[in-house]
């Protein structure tokens, strides 16, 4: 059985205008989030066998964020330049690419394409993936990734970080 898990990137700061949307990092409330989310991510199942990346700062700042949160837990992530969409039809065509072997793959990028993408390929419509949200997609049927379809896909996990006490 494969399982998509996508992150958006935590809260960012619009503090300094000159910055390009790709440099853009983390505002307070999104580095606190981070830190706070990673042990709610281990509990709803998300694995961190097969992470990728947008390269934008604030992608990256909140991946780096859980993983230093999560001590007991040593993995890596994979920067990956398509991850930095906003269009849902690019991840999936990243996530087509894939090989078969790959059971577990992680996304941390961007909305509107990971809400776009849940609603393209999950069971039931969410209004919007937060900021450090997340939403587990499971592949119901024996299908590969590039088969992957609305009929065969099921949304078994949707955190938003107001759902827990201490955001």
């Amino acid at each position: 059985m494969k399982t998509l898990h996508l992150i958006r990137h935590a809260k960012s700061s619009w503090k300094d205008s000159s910055l390009a949307d790709v440099d853009r990092p983390l505002n307070k409330r999104g580095v606190r989030t981070g830190k706070f989310m990673a042990r709610h991510l281990v509990e709803a199942g998300c694995c961190f066998d097969h992470v990728f990346c947008s390269p934008a700062l604030r992608a990256r700042s909140t991946i780096e964020l859980i993983r230093k949160s999560l001590e007991t837990m040593a993995f890596e992530w994979t920067i990956e330049p398509d991850l930095y969409t906003f269009n849902s039809r690019n991840l999936l065509s990243f996530i087509q690419l894939h090989d078969e072997t790959l059971t577990d793959v992680l996304i941390v990028g961007h909305n509107p394409a990971l809400t776009d993408l849940c609603n393209e390929l999950g069971h039931r419509h969410i209004d919007n993936i937060p900021t450090c949200g997340y939403a587990q997609l499971t592949v119901t049927e024996n299908c590969t990734w590039q088969e992957i379809s609305k009929a065969s896909i099921k949304l078994t996990a949707f955190l938003r970080p107001k759902e827990f006490k201490g955001v």
